[in-house]
């Protein structure tokens, strides 16, 4: 049985990620992408969908120890475990080497204490556990093959195969140092180079200390803002620019439930607020990256911009279930690929020309074909903006008039005419001033409910939405506008767990709800920081600083974040780790560094309408 969402580290290449539980279990890879198939896939399933542990030995019927110590090496994304044995002490040391070759893996155990019995235990089996691969010798090394796919087994440790899973069992004193690597190539190619494992960790070492320098940001919580951007540096596809909303697939919004998607893909939306946070903190270079990554993948047809892709800018990912896996305890459907590709959300033209905006403001080198695609993006807007969307939350019901929606369709036009009144681009300036009015008027009469004083989710509904929290914002109120103040306030009541959380929406348990789906979640973790921010905005510090730290605590050991919480069980639920999570955490921090009370989103480093 997989562990908690919570017990997992994240290590990664800067191309494909792995989770490792406490007790020293790969859980989940997926080689050579992100979004390719998984060779270790017990995360949501068990054993028998393949895993690699590698820690202190024990009897086979016991339940492997989990290590007394963890944490990554300084500002890196190298993890650190230890475990306290009656023998003696033992450290591992995990890591993924960014790359330009064949991805690897590589696992080092250190003697710390005593003499102590280890085992590595490594069972592949390829295409989401599906697949037993042919494993035999090559020239010395272990070879595991299925298909197009080989991964490659490097170590000094001597191994043996029993019950399809390859062994090595050795001890350990101080002093002693044994490496241990899983290398994928394709396999019509030739065998990739032998590893270097103690040249890589320095590398991967020097690596995330000269990266890390580039931050820009040195105020409070700078701990979890740095590990926040590691994190999110650690989602972006290197190759290409494109940005994963998570490296995962299918864990559960709620545990048990039906509500499982697969996050490792590009979202316009998470990519653009990824890139706003990096670029407010002082890394230009990736979010250069992401926008040369955007001009390509929607090159060609820029109207019907999708609201994701894949990260080399794919198209289709059509949706498809995986009915030999159980689920992350038993959360089933297990699901590859995702058919909200192909949904209305209005907000996403909005999200991209804020992301746009902000490169622009912050110096980032003039584009011309982004100054274009803004303007198609806006003549689409104004044939499109009435109609009714899926929404940020990507519901699987009814499309509705969502308030958020035409919101960031309002950012939209207001971020282009902002870049023509600049002389950059050339546009009718006049007819899109009146068009950005319209849009505003529209909300303001028929998405806001003046019996409770509070903005509503869509147009004649009376349900919350915790995406509302969004108008101050991105400058389409003041803080201080009544109905800010009414909307944030009523959220508190109607949308609040009884620890302080923030839910997306009203759900309807086992009835279908406004998503089309049935069943609950946990709190979603963005909105908790929304809510901190707009706290912070309207003047109410200290209440806002509270739940900053309170959703803070919520972090693993490590300093990662899933997508929810779930308020009962008291746990992490969701994909892990979450993009769309550690955002906000920054732009939180960033807002709470500020000395002055009473700056709105638009003077801070947050740069927005009224930069």
């Amino acid at each position: 049985m997989a562990g908690r969402i919570e017990d997992y580290a994240l290590i990664g290449d800067l191309q494909t990620a792995a989770l490792i539980c406490r007790d020293g279990t790969v859980d989940w890879l997926c080689l050579p992408r992100f979004d390719s198939h998984a060779i270790f896939a017990g995360l949501l399933g068990t054993e028998e969908h393949g895993f690699w542990r590698l820690g202190p030995a024990h009897a086979s019927d016991a339940q492997p120890p989990t290590a007394a110590r963890r944490s990554y090496r300084g500002d890196s994304l190298i993890l650190e475990s230890e475990w306290d044995t009656p023998r003696g002490t033992v450290r591992v040391t995990d890591f993924m080497p960014p790359r330009d070759g064949a991805p690897q893996l590589i696992r080092i155990v250190e003697g710390v204490s005593g003499r102590v019995p280890m085992r590595s235990a490594l069972r592949m089996r390829f295409s989401y556990g599906r697949v037993v691969p042919w494993v035999h010798k090559h020239e010395g090394r272990t070879v595991a093959v299925a298909g197009p796919d080989s991964v490659w087994f490097d170590t000094t440790a001597e191994t043996y195969g029993k019950s399809l899973t390859t062994y090595a069992d050795f001890t350990v004193a101080p002093g002693d140092r044994i490496a241990f690597t899983i290398s994928w190539q394709p396999s019509h190619k030739q065998p990739p180079a032998l590893p270097e494992p103690e040249q890589s960790l320095q590398d991967t070492e020097d690596f995330w200390r000269e990266w890390v320098e580039h931050c820009t940001y040195h105020g409070p919580y700078r701990e979890a803002v740095i590990r926040s951007l590691i994190t999110l540096k650690a989602l972006t596809y290197a190759p290409t620019g494109g940005i994963v909303a998570a490296p995962t697939t299918s864990l559960p919004e709620a545990i048990g439930g039906v509500r499982n998607w697969d996050y490792r893909y590009t979202w316009l939306r998470d990519a653009a607020i990824t890139l706003s946070s990096l670029l407010r903190t002082g890394y230009r270079a990736e979010a250069r990256a992401w926008r040369e990554w955007l001009l390509r993948t929607v090159a060609g047809d820029p109207e019907n911009l999708q609201i994701m892709y894949g990260i080399a800018g794919e198209r289709e990912l059509g949706e498809a279930e995986l009915d030999w896996l159980p689920g992350y305890e038993n959360s089933a459907p297990v699901r590859v690929g995702n058919g909200a590709a192909h949904q209305l959300q209005l907000d996403v033209y909005g999200e991209v020309t804020e992301a746009l905006h902000l490169g622009h403001m912050t110096g980032l080198d003039r584009n011309d074909y982004a100054s274009l695609l803004q303007l198609k993006l806006i003549r689409y807007l104004e044939d499109h903006w009435q109609e009714p969307d899926e929404g940020i939350w990507e519901v699987r019901g009814p499309r509705r008039h969502f308030v958020h929606s035409k919101v960031m369709a309002w950012v939209a036009v207001d971020r282009t005419i902002k870049l023509i009144e600049s002389g950059d681009a050339d546009g009718p300036l006049e007819r899109w001033r009146k068009l950005r009015d319209d849009i505003h008027r529209d909300v303001c009469e028929k998405g806001y409910d003046k019996e409770r004083n509070t903005f509503t989710q869509s147009y004649g509904s009376k349900e919350l939405d915790a995406s509302l929290l969004l108008i101050p914002q991105m400058g389409f109120l003041p803080p201080d506008d009544k109905r800010v103040i009414g909307t944030i306030e009523a959220i508190q009541r109607e949308l609040s767990t009884p620890d302080g959380f923030i839910l997306r929406y009203p759900t309807s348990g086992d009835n279908e709800g406004v998503d089309g789906l049935p069943g609950d979640e946990g709190a979603f973790l963005a909105c908790s920081f929304w809510m901190a921010d707009d706290l912070a905005m309207i003047g109410r510090v200290d209440e806002a600083r509270k739940l900053f730290e309170k959703l803070l605590s919520l972090r693993n050991d490590l300093g990662l974040l899933a997508e929810e919480w779930d308020p009962v069980r008291k746990r992490q639920v969701g994909n892990f780790p979450q993009a769309f999570s550690h955002v906000p955490l920054i732009d939180t921090a960033l807002r709470l560094a500020s000395t002055e009370p009473d700056i709105s989103r638009g003077k801070t480093l947050v740069l927005d309408a009224a930069a």
